[in-house]
């Protein structure tokens, strides 16, 4: 009898673990659920009053130039963004993957690999890319940004607040449908993100912003760095030859001089008030 009794015990306590495990995945679901509802209800209400600002000339570009024009653009640069970071997902987490693998399946997918991979190529791609990103954001800041003092269709002040003044619209916006779901994508099908030939557009336009030498001040730093850990920089190309080592040293003093120069514009701006920050915020602060 001792012995089924301990039976029934371990029955009762596998059953009681079985369902606090059943309640707490249904739980864990229902919750996750829940955050997509209200985050696609955000997104939702985000892309319609931007749509909304952009159509009454509450924009930037719309109100200088044509709500369509600030339309079209918007659309562009959000989906051109989604391409530039679902890319990135894509490029570097190929780097591992022997390429043969996706000659024949994927053929745009293996060309876009065989430039990345090629030497030092993908931190060349990185350092335009990013300088994308940041150009490209501005863009659709300028198209569907509030100016100042906009108001939309009798909506509360705490709603214009959260949502116009405090940008929180064009964040959701940005992210959501610019960032995060092509990050997301992109890490789960790395060769069909990368498939196409606007993939390898985008492509050469990250190079093609490196190799003008603009965003060169950053190798500085990396050296810099990789100095005070006490670190050699590595390369997977030969050394530089004499005009190449000069080419690159000349885009790196051109560069540094560009970014003290933004450096100085910048703190200018701040210290005059004449940036964008929030009224009362102290310039010290800004």
């Amino acid at each position: 009898s001792s012995e089924k009794g301990s039976n029934l015990t371990a029955y009762f306590l596998s059953f009681l673990l079985h369902r606090t495990q059943s309640t707490t995945v249904r739980m864990a679901n229902a919750l996750n659920v829940f955050k997509m509802f209200y985050s696609t209800i955000l997104l939702i209400f985000s892309t319609t009053i931007i749509m909304g600002l952009i159509f009454t000339k509450q924009t930037s570009l719309s109100s200088d130039v044509h709500p369509w024009l600030a339309f079209f653009v918007i659309w562009a640069a959000v989906l051109w963004l989604s391409m530039v970071e679902g890319g990135q997902a894509s490029l570097v987490g190929l780097v591992p993957v022997q390429r043969d693998l996706y000659k024949d399946s994927h053929p745009i997918a293996y060309l876009n690999t065989a430039i990345s991979n090629k030497g030092d190529n993908l931190d060349r791609y990185l350092l335009g890319r990013q300088f994308m990103v940041v150009l490209i954001v501005f863009v659709i800041n300028l198209s569907g940004s509030p100016l100042p003092g906009a108001e939309l269709w009798g909506f509360p002040k705490i709603i214009t607040d959260i949502f116009l003044v405090t940008g929180f619209a064009m964040i959701l916006y940005a992210a959501m449908i610019g960032q995060l779901n092509s990050q997301v994508n992109a890490a789960h099908c790395m060769l069909d993100y990368i498939d196409t030939y606007f993939a390898l557009f985008t492509l050469w336009v990250a190079m093609a912003i490196e190799f003008t030498g603009i965003l060169h001040a950053s190798y500085l730093v990396h050296m810099l760095v990789a100095a005070l850990a006490g670190k050699k920089v590595e390369s997977m190309e030969e050394p530089r030859s004499g005009i190449a080592s000069l080419w690159f040293w000349f885009r790196c003093l051109l560069s540094l001089a560009v970014l003290v120069g933004c450096f100085v514009v910048t703190l200018t701006a701040l210290f005059n008030g004449q940036t964008t920050m929030w009224p009362g915020v102290p310039k010290a602060v800004s």
